[in-house]
């Protein structure tokens, strides 16, 4: 089967699954302009599949923005730097159940069943390249280049988006599908920022330019998967040596991703307590996401590449041109540092959140721990209803209505959703059922009143027949 093939049997199956027709949902009138019930905030896996979601809904008054150019939304071809995919490749999550429209439909239409077998791990640009399949082939309504500054109520009901350009949006209902960093901030330590100047680290969620860094000698604060995949990255591209710091004094070996994935965790979690929550994403928090086995051996195999264990950063300095970093182990010079440090998430630190950020419940607002078994970094997270809409701390407050983070800060309210791939076959439908709730409960005096005097006659039959009917 080729390509245009796949195509021609994905419009079938849409056909015979009753795939769109006409939208339920009431339009709303505004002198500002054009109401959309929903407005998506990032044009990545998430963002996309879940205007195919609201879609199948029947609900297409709907755009996604996206701050970046079209084709390079989400991190694959930004700052991600490993080679595959962490998770398996036979994973369904952004399909909704349609064959022809799974990536391993998508592979096989170009490179056969035995190229699939031969798949160990899914490669990042062919990722990337399937999700722009995915968007083209759906028709997904993206304006790209257009990033969002603020979200303010509109009142009615709507939210205001401002974007950068100086352009407005009014929506009904606004999802921040704006992944791992869109719940909060990549986290910089204050030693690091306030020591140097900015020319001398990055995030790894940075760009960063490895070529002129050519034969240079650099370190990566972190024992993460990312750390690893930063290390492959710099190696490849010529920078000379390589030298990763751990704090803890043995490597990560345990993703409890994979636990979670295989009984059930994944789709039945947001039915646990609170208390349960708490307790499973201290554990959780507390491993590491390992470097898949081929990632570290990659990175070990190159002459450049040190691990240095039991070796957190007491503390950094400006040395010459570079920096000079203090551990336990005694102190090293370098020519320039990454930070492999995470984020913390906080919906207090979004800018675009800024006018309503004090508003929304955290989970330190709603659920207080067993002494000894606090968590500050759960303590930030928003604390979520079970669609995904940001809760308010006062609940006569109604200014929160209309606005989901299907983002990582996710992770503690309804665990590995949008901020997994792994997550994302049971959180799509999920959201959706929200959003489409929120909007027929909206509208739902108007539509029982309709209900109430509908009087369109189906049935035409009269008794007794008149006779041309009978003969």
């Amino acid at each position: 089967m080729s390509l245009a093939e796949l195509e021609a049997d994905l419009a079938r199956q849409l056909d015979l699954i009753g795939h769109g027709g006409a939208d339920w949902t009431r339009p709303r009138m505004h002198a500002e302009g054009h109401v959309y019930d929903v407005v998506i905030v990032g044009g990545g896996q998430s963002g996309l599949a879940a205007a195919f979601g609201l879609q199948r809904e029947r609900i297409s008054n709907v755009l996604v923005i996206d701050e970046n150019p079209a084709g390079y939304e989400g991190p694959w071809e930004t700052y991600a730097r490993m080679i595959t995919l962490r998770t398996p490749k036979d994973l369904t999550p952004i399909d909704f159940g349609v064959p022809a429209l799974t990536y391993r439909a998508w592979w096989e239409a170009q490179h056969g069943a035995a190229g699939w077998a031969a798949v160990d791990k899914i490669a990042r640009g062919d990722w990337m390249a399937y999700l722009r399949w995915y968007r083209r082939v759906l028709g997904l309504p993206v304006r790209n280049e257009a990033k969002l500054e603020l979200i303010e109520p509109a009142g009615a009901g709507l939210h205001r988006l401002r974007l950068a350009n100086g352009d407005g949006l009014l929506a009904r209902k606004v999802v921040l599908a704006t992944g791992i960093q869109g719940g909060g901030e990549w986290h910089t330590p204050p030693m690091v920022s306030r020591a140097l100047p900015r020319h001398l680290y990055a995030h790894t969620s940075e760009p960063i330019d490895f070529a002129r860094l050519g034969g240079k000698r650099i370190a990566i604060l972190g024992g993460g998967a990312s750390a690893f995949d930063n290390a492959n990255a710099a190696l490849t591209e010529g920078v000379g040596e390589v030298h990763i710091h751990i704090r803890r004094k043995v490597l990560p070996r345990i993703n409890p991703i994979r636990f979670m994935e295989r009984v059930g965790f994944t789709a039945r979690y947001p039915a646990l307590s609170d208390a349960e929550k708490y307790a499973v994403m201290h554990a959780f928090l507390g491993h590491n996401q390992p470097p898949t086995n081929d990632t570290f051996h990659r990175a070990a195999a190159w002459p450049g590449f040190a691990l240095h264990l039991g070796s957190p950063w007491l503390g950094v300095e400006p040395h010459g041109e570079g920096a000079r970093v203090t551990t336990p182990q005694g102190t090293f010079d370098y020519d320039f540092l990454i930070l492999s440090t995470g984020l913390v998430s906080d919906p207090g630190l979004r800018p675009e959140l800024r006018l309503l950020g004090d508003r929304i419940a955290r989970w330190a607002n709603r659920y207080s721990p067993p002494a000894g078994q606090e968590n500050a970094l759960i303590d930030a997270h928003p604390y979520l209803g079970p669609a995904f809409e940001l809760l308010p701390r006062d609940p006569a407050d109604s200014s929160l209505r209309g606005l989901f983070a299907f983002n990582y800060s996710a992770l503690i309210s309804l665990g590995l959703s949008a901020s997994a791939l792994s997550g994302l076959k049971n959180a799509l439908p999920r959201l959706v059922k929200g959003l489409a709730d929120q909007l027929f409960l909206d509208d739902r005096t108007a539509l029982i009143a309709d209900l109430i005097a509908y009087d369109e006659h189906e049935f035409v039959g009269q008794w007794p027949m008149p006779r041309e009917a009978a003969e």
